[in-house]
């Protein structure tokens, strides 16, 4: 049986160091696995999954919520809201200090919630727009004053959607070049310790966490490991401790599934309904043309994506809002089923015709950086299926600040991305349709440049309806419109999976998974 410095030179990793989990002994360490570097670790600045599963236990929120998506104290250990729901009041924790030894107080929640987050982080600065003032009347006390109700307020402050960043760090600083976005301060379970670019980030226990008990481990390794094959190897010879969603193909999840040393979780993501997707920079022709963008979802058998390329695991998208979520409603849905005739009518009808040598038009997918994985196979079979209807596509392989500074600066024709709804359309989906919310140099905006009055006004609307029914109106009237102008390319829903060793217990508490942190886990 290979042992786990055998299993990593197998796996084509680096060998671990003395700290690396013992079943024996005193050191408890925790090894997960990342397909490549982060850009850095502000966790603000590019709230992509990798940065929530790292980041998850370095900062956390005012609030945490249980599978019903109801909401409990973390940060805050109490709170209100006034009969109108325009108050909200939270009283913080008084024995909560960040790493550096700085007491936690108002003033962060202030500067977070009422400058970082909202210049930083596309939902938060959506979901915090409707705030009129945010005031501490004391130095454990921050009351929000809203301009009207904001029904997915407290939704809004899931961790993932709004970590709590200290403001004796980053007040009065460039966001986006202070020196602590690559050795991060936060309140969490586990403080930053070292980043070895191309090898791990090591996260170490936090010894003045105020949780009692908690965390249950010594630290984290976060090891890179860039390809599919090396990270199945990984898992299943029990070099690393957690595969988490994308860590493991789609194509070999059956055999971990089937394996009795690894627990498999389809629940660990429920808090982000996520839709793989694919966006179209629409201030260059012809993306700016709806057709074009028809002809695209014509052209590409999506049951196919779902079936072969991800090998069954989800489902066809119609619909900004996923089929699983709130608001969702099929009746008003323009679909687009594969129809490569229809595809090539379209292109023909806005003068989009073949050149000598029969292509059309020669564009770039942006890829997202996965080692070879569904986004890579899927945009693979998706250049073949242009083509086939004349479309000549080239793809461009990136790593992840690559695209996160090619993204936000609008360089490219065409990416692969997948995008969560957070619990409600107000916070999670209106970011990518909103005109407020086109910013260039901040990735995981409206990057295609979408504009709509109708759609900022519906959006609007349906966050301050104090009525279901009325909201309910509003996102109706939204997938209506948004699927008729093909608004984004929607691919399928995903649902994806997460493992972990059956040594391990309470590795997932809640439906926002790793973005919570991995305080609670121990061993079993």
């Amino acid at each position: 049986m290979l042992n786990r410095r055998a299993a990593l030179g197998a796996a084509g990793l680096l060998a671990y160091p003395a700290q690396a989990w013992a079943l024996s002994g005193k050191s408890r360490v925790m090894n997960a696995m990342l397909t490549d570097d982060p850009a850095h670790l502000n966790y603000p600045l590019f709230n992509t999954r990798i940065m929530q599963e790292i980041c998850g236990n370095i900062n956390e929120s005012l609030l945490l919520f249980d599978w019903q998506f109801n909401p409990h104290p973390n940060l805050a250990r109490a709170f209100e809201m006034s009969a109108d729901g325009l108050t909200y009041t939270f009283h913080l924790r008084t024995d909560v200090q960040w790493h550096d030894g700085v007491k936690f107080t108002a003033r962060d929640v202030v500067f977070s919630c009422g400058v970082m987050l909202p210049q930083l982080n596309p939902r938060s600065r959506a979901a915090f727009s409707h705030i009129a003032s945010i005031k501490s009347p004391d130095a454990y006390t921050v009351v929000f004053h809203l301009k009207e109700p904001f029904n997915a307020f407290l939704l809004s402050l899931m961790a993932s959607s709004a970590p709590m960043m200290p403001a004796h760090i980053y007040e009065g600083t460039d966001f986006r070049t202070n020196p602590y976005n690559f050795k991060p301060i936060g309140t969490g379970p586990f403080q930053f310790a070292e980043w070895r670019r191309g090898q791990y980030i090591h996260l170490a226990r936090n010894p003045r966490y105020w949780r009692p008990g908690q965390p249950g481990m010594d630290g984290i390794y976060y090891r890179i490991c860039p390809t599919p094959e090396q990270r199945m190897v990984a898992m299943e010879t029990g070099a690393v401790d957690i595969a988490m969603a994308d860590d493991i193909d789609t194509v070999v999840t059956s055999r971990l599934m089937a394996n009795p040393n690894i627990v498999a979780r389809d629940d660990a993501y429920n808090g982000t309904a996520e839709i793989m997707v694919m966006e179209l920079n629409m201030r260059r022709w012809p993306f700016s043309d709806r057709r074009f963008r028809a002809a695209f979802l014509h052209a590409v058998d999506r049951e196919f994506l779902v079936k072969a390329i991800n090998f069954g695991q989800g489902k066809v998208a119609h619909s900004p809002i996923p089929s699983t979520a709130p608001y969702y409603d099929d009746k008003v849905l323009t679909k687009y089923h594969y129809d490569p005739a229809r595809a090539r009518a379209l292109l023909d009808e806005m003068g989009c015709k073949p050149k000598p040598g029969g292509m059309r038009h020669r564009f770039g997918i942006m890829l997202t950086p996965d080692g070879g994985g569904a986004y890579t196979r899927g945009a693979q079979y998706i250049k073949q299926a242009l083509s086939e209807v004349g479309l000549d596509v080239f793809l461009e392989a990136t790593d992840y600040p690559t695209q996160s500074r090619r993204s936000g600066n609008w360089e490219f024709d065409c990416d692969n991305n997948n995008y969560g709804e957070y619990g409600d359309p107000a916070i999670g989906t209106s970011r990518f349709y909103l005109s407020s919310n086109i910013r260039k140099g901040v990735p995981l905006t409206n990057l295609q440049g979408y504009i709509n009055p109708e759609v900022d006004r519906l959006f609007a609307q349906a966050a301050v309806a104090i009525d279901r029914n009325e909201a309910q109106a509003c996102y109706s009237r939204l997938q209506q419109i948004l699927t008729h102008d093909v608004a984004m390319l929607w691919l399928y829903e995903r649902k994806p999976m997460f493992f972990y060793n059956k040594r391990l217990k309470n590795v997932i508490t809640g439906p926002n998974g790793p973005g919570d942190g991995f305080g609670a886990a121990a061993l079993a």
